[in-house]
């Protein structure tokens, strides 16, 4: 029976168009986070299952891919065994746990304030669908050490103008707090116990809108007098009117916070982009402690971007709060939509060098040598008898020259003009 050449379910083999497109993507974010003065680490794949199931991941928890215990740690003849006894490791969900891990173990080594980058594949156990898959690739910058919102400004700024670097425009910064979400929400009074329930609701309203929002409360049976206190406050509260949060028992850190990082983006941005503030906004993970913030797309209707500060998880590798706030680049909505719009990245001449069986190799070779020393990316193929046929097929390849080599002299010509 033959084997099945289809990658596991959730998975994706990558074609040499599509590699070349996803590696330029990756380069230019890692040459815009570098000119911001972020350092790039790298982490293992594999974690502890420990630490990922103790890291307050949200949702993803449920995701995470397990590993057995291996040789004679893997026991199965004992009772009531369960995942908790058979694993010991998993795959990271995301680059987050990882580097607090990582940051934790090497703090002595690392500066006061380390600016870092990490590029890597991430991996969820989830329903796989068109633009949701089961291994994808996160491009994280973090700043550990700084409580200031120097830090959010950095952040957002780099991200940006590595979308902006992407040929990206037509998107919006949205940003919240979650000290915000937690003030705003016991003000209307609401209890702890709801918070994450309304939460989740609130959470809701790009897609289900006010009117929405309101009656999904409504049917959870919360006090109608919080509900109408809570949705005055979606109505009243703007970017150009932060300080109205203040109204609503939220702190004045807070609400000088935000204030501050929307009217430096603002500044920062240059047109090219809007920032706003946006109380329905939550992200998923449960580790968030201050400002959070996404990058939506205007015209699609989704985020390409999610982070956020989490001043309390390197806490639980080494007992003490460690300021920390990361921002991560969805990178295969990007990758995907760059793709839908039939972007090309601008990318070296691939060169054909085709030559006759009657030519010396060594005259083949240092041509192409010669061509290479002059930046071409240069295959060595004989001539085929059927000469239009092989230069179709050298079209469909990529190739955009063709030099062809005979009597020992070298002619160079443009694919396109053959």
């Amino acid at each position: 029976m033959a084997m099945n050449t289809n990658p596991a379910r959730g998975m994706r083999d990558f074609l040499p168009e599509d590699k070349a497109l996803r590696e330029y993507v990756k380069s230019t974010i890692r040459s815009v986070y570098e000119t911001s003065g972020f350092t790039e680490i790298e982490t293992p794949a594999v974690e502890n299952i420990e630490n990922l199931l103790g890291s307050n991941g949200g949702e993803n928890l449920k995701l995470i891919y397990k590993i057995l215990k291996r040789g004679e740690k893997l026991k199965l003849d004992q009772d009531n065994l369960s995942e908790q006894v058979l694993s010991d490791l998993g795959l990271r969900y995301d680059l987050t746990i990882p580097l607090c891990r990582y940051y934790a173990g090497n703090k002595a080594k690392l500066p006061t304030v380390f600016k870092a980058i990490q590029i890597g594949d991430v991996y969820r156990a989830e329903r796989s669908q068109k633009g949701r898959y089961r291994t994808f690739v996160q491009c994280d910058v973090d700043v550990i050490g700084d409580t200031s919102v120097t830090t959010e400004i950095d952040l957002i700024n780099t991200v940006t103008k590595a979308l902006t670097a992407l040929s990206l425009d037509n998107f919006v910064v949205k940003i919240n707090d979650r000290r915000v979400l937690k003030g705003a929400i016991s003000f209307a009074g609401f209890t702890d116990e709801e918070f994450p329930k309304v939460c989740i609701i609130l959470d809701k309203m790009d897609k289900i809108g006010e009117e929405g929002v309101k009656n999904e409360l409504i049917k959870e049976g919360y006090n109608e007098a919080n509900i109408e206190k809570l949705m005055g406050l979606l109505k009243e509260v703007t970017s150009d009117n932060i300080q109205a949060l203040e109204n609503y028992g939220v702190e004045d850190d807070a609400v000088k916070s935000l204030s501050t990082i929307i009217s430096a983006i603002k500044a920062l941005s240059g047109g090219k982009y809007r920032i706003e503030f946006d109380f329905t906004l939550v992200r998923g993970m449960g580790y968030y402690t201050g400002t959070i913030f996404e990058i939506g797309m205007e015209d699609l209707g989704y985020s390409v971007a999610g982070g956020g500060r989490y001043d309390e998880l390197i806490g639980k590798f080494i007992g003490d709060s460690v300021p920390a706030c990361g921002f991560s680049i969805g990178f295969e909505r990007i990758v995907d939509l760059l793709k839908e719009r039939g972007f090309k990245p601008n990318k070296r001449d691939k060169v054909a060098l085709v030559y006759g069986d009657d030519t010396a190799i060594e005259k083949v070779m240092t041509s192409a040598e010669q061509l290479r020393s002059e930046g071409s990316i240069v295959s060595i193929l004989v001539k085929a008898k059927k000469f239009g046929k092989q230069l179709n097929r050298l079209v469909g390849e990529g190739y955009n020259k063709v030099a062809i080599l005979k009597d020992g002299e070298l002619e160079l010509k443009n694919l396109d003009q053959e």
